[in-house]
């Protein structure tokens, strides 16, 4: 089993910038393809980003192109999502997610582990 937790979420005012962190525990060399999903109150999951094992390939939403950056440290097991120019639309619980494939895919599903999530609300 691989343990994700997330961190970094908080309250900001349009315009800022957080930082989340995923650090994982457990069987991380199962760990492949990591990503980064939201989820707003009575809408469904969305994808947001994601990277390759290495760090060499990264993929974003295209509502976060230009303003978010994922990126990992696999000697700290740790995937981060720096968040800039952060708009109200942006509010959502933020979850890390681990694939144990090389197929990186923007379907919750896919994904074999997930953390519990953080909180990010953004103010106008």
């Amino acid at each position: 089993q691989v343990q994700l937790v997330e961190s970094g979420g908080g309250l900001v005012q349009a315009g800022g910038s957080l930082r989340l962190s995923c650090a994982a525990s457990g069987r991380t060399f199962s760990m492949n393809v990591m990503g980064w999903f939201r989820q707003a109150p009575g809408k469904e999951r969305e994808f947001v980003a994601a990277i390759s094992w290495s760090g060499g390939r990264t993929y974003l939403a295209n509502s976060v192109k230009g303003r978010f950056t994922i990126s990992r440290d696999n000697a700290k097991n740790t995937v981060y999502l720096q968040m800039n120019s952060l708009k109200p639309e942006d509010t959502a619980v933020y979850y890390c997610a681990a694939d144990r494939t090389r197929t990186v895919s923007d379907i919750p599903s896919d994904y074999d582990y997930w953390g519990q999530g953080t909180q990010v609300t953004v103010s106008s």
